[in-house]
């Protein structure tokens, strides 16, 4: 497919304008391996965003993770695990996006991974026309209701670099991510960053 080479800010532009584009309340999913840092360009969206006239909650997928007892249920470096059990799905769609875009309210943290513990969050409302911010690993193919994805993706020699040996035991858990979800044909935007410093946009 062709890609399309442009500055860090012009994607933010970009995905700033989609979300623009619709009516209501819209949550927007930034899907990319933690190296690939979905969480700055999830970050970089907030302030256009804010300026254009929308609240923005900025939830990150990592605060919805399963306890350790089930994350490590099969080891501490088990792919299957990683792509299958590490997130708590159905909270992060029962507890963030749906009551977001029906009620106008969501959880923004649930898990405290680091003390493994609940983080006991109240719930926080927001506005009409409020923009939901969410960013993690592995999201697409989970049936997550959301106006727009993105989703970042490299080579997987660049993937395997960046990833090192400490994580290099991911690798099968992106492949099958790849091989059984196809993000690439199914996020709304795909965005190439084997230089984070010149992303190109895929266009299909």
């Amino acid at each position: 497919m062709p890609v399309r080479p442009v500055s860090p800010a012009a994607l933010v532009d970009h995905v700033v304008g989609l979300v623009l584009g619709g009516d209501g309340r819209r949550r927007v999913l930034v899907d990319g391996a933690a190296p690939l840092r979905p969480g700055d360009l999830a970050d970089a969206l907030v302030e256009p965003l804010r300026a254009a006239g929308h609240a923005v909650a900025r939830v990150h997928a990592d605060d919805f993770l399963r306890p350790a007892s089930l994350r490590w249920e099969h080891g501490r470096q088990d792919p299957d695990a990683y792509l299958e059990d590490r997130l708590d799905a159905g909270a992060l769609a029962r507890e963030v996006l749906d009551p977001f875009a029906a009620e106008g309210r969501y959880l923004p943290t649930l898990w405290d991974a680091a003390r493994d513990r609940a983080t006991r969050a109240a719930y926080a409302t927001v506005p009409e026309r409020a923009v939901l911010v969410l960013d993690g690993e592995l999201l697409l193919g989970r049936w997550f209701d959301a106006e727009l994805t993105v989703h970042l993706t490299v080579r997987p020699a660049t993937l395997a670099r960046r990833l090192g040996p400490e994580r290099a035991w991911q690798l099968p858990a992106f492949a099958r991510y790849e091989d059984e979800v196809a993000p690439q044909d199914v996020a709304d935007v795909v965005v190439r960053t084997d230089d984070p410093r010149h992303p190109a946009l895929v266009e299909r």
